[in-house]
């Protein structure tokens, strides 16, 4: 089976922001609230993050439930693993992602100042100066057949998309204008010369945006 690049559960506000600017240890998300952008994610009783019992069920759980089917490898820029900038002060912080990462697969962590990959859990972290076209190779050939899915952030995923890389993309849209930020689009219909597009309302206010390769 051919491996595929995937994007999921990649969330953006109705004005395409996905994140904020001046990240710090403390804001992972910069100066927007990441309750405004994954309260629905974080209300299924699927999610990857969810550590006590409960939540809820339907449509937001069912692709929440999805988000590791198949997939190999991730890839991930640097800003997702942690705010520092420029060449790293030393190796003892080990990112946001505690002791058992969520992601138990390799994961490369794109950055022009490489350092030791890192083994939490069941999660390696490689660190990686490349190109996207080389970094999907390197992730494919650590998947096991698996599909590779670009984690974020924006600024990375957009990366991609200008390289022609992903193959299918869930992204969902939350009923938030921000007016602020980093954008992953202006219309997410701007990417329908490429991509076929559906999109799917849930209850909980976001709509789901499926693309798919023409």
């Amino acid at each position: 089976m051919t491996q595929r690049v995937r994007v999921h559960c990649i969330t953006v506000t109705a004005d395409g922001v996905g994140a904020g600017h001046d990240q710090s240890f403390d804001r992972p998300f910069g100066d927007v609230d990441p309750g405004e952008l994954f309260a629905w994610a974080g209300a299924t009783a699927s999610w990857v993050n969810r550590t006590e019992p409960g939540g809820d069920r339907g449509l937001d759980d069912w692709i929440t439930r999805d988000f590791a089917h198949g997939i190999g490898a991730e890839i991930m820029g640097r800003g997702k693993f942690g705010p520092q900038t420029g060449p790293w002060s030393d190796h003892e912080w080990q990112g946001w992602w505690g002791d058992q990462p969520p992601f138990r697969t390799p994961v490369f962590v794109l950055t022009h100042h490489p350092r030791p990959s890192l083994t939490l859990g069941e999660t390696t972290f490689h660190f990686l100066d490349a190109t996207p076209q080389r970094a999907v190779e390197r992730a494919k050939g650590t998947a096991d057949g698996g599909d590779v899915r670009i984690g974020g952030g924006v600024t990375t995923l957009r990366a991609f998309l200008e390289a022609d890389l992903i193959d299918d993309m869930h992204i969902a849209v939350t009923p938030t204008e921000l007016g602020r930020g980093k954008r992953l689009w202006d219309t997410p219909d701007e990417l329908t010369d490429r991509f076929h597009l559906e999109r799917i309302p849930s209850p909980s206010g976001v709509v789901h945006h499926f693309f798919w390769r023409r």
